[in-house]
């Protein structure tokens, strides 16, 4: 009896040990957590009382060394304690004029976590109760980064990894405006990137891990650019051409080097199948969770330019023509020698701001056409029966003055949600955008806009605008799905950036990740590349001409 009752102690100690024994990624997703809340939150910290980064290097160790949930919740309880006492100001009333966009706030984890003991859930709710209060607003002056400093950070040491990985995390976390919508639970990314931070063996590996959890952003604003690598660097080689991925193929759409492309038979229309032996969709795989999209179009678009370059001065490439598939070792040069176009004077064709085609439809270039050229583009193209905006490029802020043209009165075309700053991870409606004006002598023929993937951002707003006119219709294919002003974090090294407010049609439709929806669908095919035809501008004449 007296070894039945033994082994059965044996057996629920190691039990109750297995339960309570936590893991060092579990330790640290939950310290991020709260290093952040209390950041954002902590009246003091808040406020810049304490070198915030220093105290997390502080209790970083306290934390690997607690082995149970119970010891881990006590040295969070030890380390609030320390930060001295939180006023007492709840309830903190909530603005009248204020409507709030909650579908990215969650701090349900406080009281839901299992390493937390019911004290530590209790002071963070009390801490979350009698928050730090602010007026500041997200505008032109707005830093991110105000409380740290991280750009001079190295990123050779433990420390330093976490360091900025925590930052990172949590300003997506309370202050990126379409957490929401990612297709991974940010949660699940920390705990997916913080072994890899950890483990890092140099400053590469760790670049190479923060840049694939930028990517989880799901955000074609997103770019993570690390400095030595840049695209003039002597080492770097390319194709001297640009390409589009269709069908899983790489098709050549612009010659950058003529001489380079003639010297080895590149023409436009040319169909790639493989690079150094490796299939499009392998490519794909492979380089796809480096890059933040929106949606398929740019992800697409960023893999082709990562696939067109790279360090070796010989690369095979294989090309698919009349059914017959041919390999060439292709030298591949620098960005100076592989875009001579670029930089020789004379060899690019000047493309017009605006022009009258045939059958009196109007044509603007949106990419190079400027605010002072508004008023001479509304004079040659007033009395044509429709004009065609091309926005398959970035505009330069003539919105304006063509809405004024276009439109008969004001109209709002776009609204916003804008993070609160007193209670982070809540966003608020804000006052949308008027285009247009009282205007009977308003442009009266059709209007339409081409888009593309290349439309981004302004473009993508720009088209919203248009829109408003009534006579509008929007032709082309999925765009960029990335609206709103973007936030910058440049460090040393290195530079990153993502989406900093929310942007909405009037009616609360969403334009991130979906993009503005095209009236019409057209995509560019191969066989109308190498006819040299601009499909979607064609459907568009159709549409003026025929009403379909």
């Amino acid at each position: 009896m007296k070894k039945i009752t033994l082994l059965v102690l044996l057996v629920f100690s190691h039990t109750l040990l297995a339960n309570t024994t936590i893991t060092e990624t579990e330790k640290l997703t939950a310290t991020c957590k709260v290093w952040g809340f209390l950041k954002y939150y902590h009246p003091k910290v808040a406020k810049g009382d304490f070198n915030w980064d220093n105290q997390l290097l502080e209790v970083l160790p306290k934390i690997e060394q607690a082995k149970t949930k119970e010891e881990f919740s006590l040295v969070l309880i030890n380390w609030i304690d320390s930060l001295g006492e939180v006023p007492k100001i709840a309830p903190i009333p909530q603005p009248k004029d204020i409507e709030y966009f909650d579908k990215n706030f969650d701090l349900s984890w406080i009281s839901t976590n299992k390493l937390f003991s019911k004290k530590l859930s209790k002071k963070l709710k009390f801490i979350e109760d009698n928050r730090f209060q602010t007026d500041e607003e997200i505008g032109p002056g707005y830093n991110p980064l105000k409380i740290g400093d991280y750009f001079n950070l190295k990123f050779d040491n433990k420390n330093s990894r976490m360091v900025w990985l925590f930052m990172y995390w949590n300003l997506v976390e309370y202050f990126f405006p379409y957490k929401y919508i990612m297709d991974e639970k940010w949660e699940v990314s920390l705990a997916k990137t913080l072994p890899l931070a950890l483990e890092a063996k140099d400053e590469d590996e760790f670049y190479r891990a923060m840049r694939k959890l930028s990517a989880k952003l799901d955000d074609s604003h997103v770019d993570f650019a690390i400095y030595k690598y840049n695209k003039f660097n002597d080492n770097r080689r390319y194709f001297p051409a640009n390409c589009k991925i269709m069908d899983h193929k790489m098709v050549v759409t612009q010659i950058f080097a003529d001489s380079l492309a003639q010297a080895q038979d590149i023409k436009v229309g040319d169909v790639i199948t493989k690079v150094n032996d490796k299939t499009i969709a392998a490519l794909i795989s492979e380089y796809s969770d480096l890059f933040a999209a929106s949606n398929e179009p740019v992800l697409l678009d960023k893999v082709v330019r990562k696939i067109l370059n790279g360090y070796s001065d010989q690369v095979n490439v294989e090309f698919l023509k009349d059914g017959t598939y041919t390999t060439k070792t292709m030298s591949w040069f620098n960005y100076h020698d592989s875009h001579r176009n670029e930089f020789k004077k004379g060899s690019k064709k000047k493309k017009e701001k605006f022009k009258v085609l045939e059958n009196n439809i109007g044509y603007v270039d949106m990419g190079i056409l400027k605010p002072q050229n508004v008023p001479d583009m509304i004079t040659a193209l007033k009395p044509t029966k429709a004009i065609v905006f091309d926005m398959r490029n970035y505009p330069n802020g003539t919105y304006d003055d063509i809405a004024k043209f276009l439109n008969a009165h004001e109209e709002k075309f776009a609204i916003y949600t804008h993070p609160d700053f007193s209670y982070p991870g809540r966003f608020k409606w804000t006052e949308g955008t008027m285009c247009g004006s009282e205007n009977k002598d308003n442009y009266k023929g059709k209007v339409i806009v081409l888009l593309n993937e290349e439309s981004l951002s302004q473009a993508e707003w720009t088209a919203m605008c248009f829109q408003t006119a009534g006579n509008t219709t929007i032709i082309g294919s999925q765009t960029a799905g990335a609206d709103g002003n973007v936030i910058e974090l440049d460090f040393k090294e290195f530079h990153t950036r993502y989406t900093g407010i929310g942007v909405y049609y009037p009616d609360r439709r969403e334009t991130q990740r979906i993009g503005i929806v095209p009236d019409i669908e057209v995509k560019p095919t191969i066989k109308g590349i190498q006819e040299g035809k601009d499909e979607v501008l064609d459907r568009a004449l159709l549409f003026i001409e025929s009403g379909k």
